[in-house]
Parts: structure tokens; C-alpha cells; sequence
């Protein structure tokens, strides 16, 4: 059973890069068959309304399939090992489903192609997913995708207990990885409607989904992440005190992020 979980992990890991390269074209309106811009629609109230609650599903479900009281709910449906495995998976396919389903709203906020303000907003917007893909890596990438949960149980090793780890940027910003979304959705040299609205939905719903995750880590790790939280700001660095690193304060969100 242990070999299933990991195969089930790797094509869960799979659908996961898929749908992460694809979001680079889509947001960005770039070499991919749908973005966010194209093929170019009627616009309107339909089109807006569909929009709204493709981001809104995609929002309910990542933000509900990652709080603890599910997570307890829902090992006892499905096996500890692939329950991340699962959370990805969903969250994949759901994503997929924004793209698919997508309606552009195709009026122009503003238009910075071929100028030097571009150029700076299209580098600014790869700097942004590099921030993200990066971030991953700097706590468990491989964890926080599932993959690690589903290889300690084919070598029938337990569960470690909630850590607390902090590295280079979680010593800026307690969620780097957000921050590099934020970055990203807003770096737009051409601005449409339909960005706009994706933007900021997708800033409210990160907003919200950070705090409820400040939440959980604070019940899970206590007073080292309370102190982290006091030393360190959420998502726009040099807004406290200068970062120095504390020994005993370090979040590893691959264990102990609800997200």
C-alpha cells in the first residue's frame, strides 16, 4: 500500500507543476492556448459573475480543506499519507478548472507594452513567480507538496512532531510565498479588467487565508512562533525591526502550515 501512496503522491506532484507552469502563461498572457486575456470575449455581467465564483470555489476549497478540524475529519476518510497528496490534487484541479472556465473581460486598464515601465513590470511579474517557487524550497518543498508524507509511510517512518525553522527569506517576511503571488498577480504590463478583478480577489483571499494560517501555527507552535510573529513582519519586509535570526525560532511550513 505504502508503493500506491507514493505513485499517488508523484501523480498528484505532477498535476501540481502542470498547473503551476500553466499559471505563469495565464496570469501572465503568455504562450499558452487560454490566459486571462484570451481568446478575447464579449466581457459583461455573465462573464463577471462566472469569474467571481470560479475564484470563489478555489478559494473555499484551499482554505477549508487546509484547517485542522477538516484535516481530522477527513484522515478518517482518507489515509494520513496522502492526505496533502489530496489537498494538492484537488487544489490542481480546481485551478485548472479557473483556467478552463475562465471569461476575459477584455477592457484595458492600462497598457505599458513597449515601454521601459513594461519591461520592468514583465521582469517584476517573473521575479514574482521565482519568489514563490523558490520560497518552496527554503522550508520542505517536498512536504509541503505531499510527497515526503507518502515516502516516510512506505518506509513505515513516523510522523515528526511540528518544528519551527526559519531561513533567509522567512527571516523578512513570515510568508514569502504569498508575498511572491502578491508580486506576481499585480505585475501586469497590461492591465484588463478581468486581471484586475483576478488581482484583487486573489490579494483579498490571501489576505484572509494568511491570518487564518497565523492562527493555526500559533495554536500548533505556541509562544517561539508568537515571538517569530512579534520579530518578523507577514508580507512586507523592513516594516519592523531589523531581521536577526533567533535559534528557537524558525517555522517550518512544510510541517506545520495549514496551507
Amino acid at each position: 500500500m505504502g508503493l500506491v501512496h507514493v505513485l499517488y503522491a508523484a501523480l498528484s506532484y505532477a498535476v501540481f507543476l502542470a498547473t503551476f507552469v500553466y499559471s505563469i502563461g495565464f496570469v501572465g498572457d503568455l504562450a499558452v492556448p487560454k490566459t486571462i486575456d484570451s481568446p478575447a470575449g464579449t466581457g459583461g455581467w455573465e462573464a463577471l459573475v462566472i469569474d467571481l465564483a470560479l475564484l470563489g470555489l478555489f478559494a473555499v476549497q484551499h482554505s477549508v480543506m487546509a484547517r485542522p478540524a477538516f484535516k481530522r475529519w477527513w484522515t478518517r476518510l482518507v489515509p494520513p499519507a496522502v492526505e496533502r497528496s489530496t489537498y494538492v490534487l484537488l487544489s490542481s484541479l480546481l485551478l485548472a478548472l479557473v483556467f478552463a472556465a475562465w471569461r476575459p473581460l477584455g477592457t484595458t486598464v492600462w497598457d505599458l507594452r513597449g515601454t521601459g515601465a513594461g519591461t520592468l513590470l514583465l521582469a517584476t511579474y517573473g521575479l514574482g513567480w521565482i519568489l514563490v517557487l523558490v520560497s518552496t524550497f527554503m522550508i520542505s518543498h517536498f512536504e509541503l507538496f505531499g510527497l515526503t508524507q507518502a515516502w516516510r509511510r512506505l518506509r513505515e517512518q513516523p510522523e515528526p512532531p511540528a518544528s519551527f525553522v526559519e531561513c533567509f527569506l522567512y527571516r523578512f517576511v513570515r510568508h514569502p510565498i504569498m508575498l511572491g503571488f502578491l508580486v506576481a498577480f499585480w505585475s501586469a504590463p497590461a492591465m484588463s479588467a478581468g486581471h484586475l478583478i483576478f488581482a484583487i480577489m486573489t490579494t483579498g483571499y490571501i489576505l484572509v487565508g494568511v491570518q487564518l494560517e497565523e492562527r493555526d501555527l500559533r495554536r500548533t507552535l505556541g509562544a517561539a512562533y508568537e515571538r517569530y510573529r512579534m520579530r518578523v513582519p507577514m508580507l512586507l519586509p523592513f516594516t519592523k525591526g531589523p531581521a536577526s535570526p533567533a535559534p528557537d525560532a524558525r517555522p517550518n511550513h512544510g510541517r506545520a502550515s495549514s496551507s
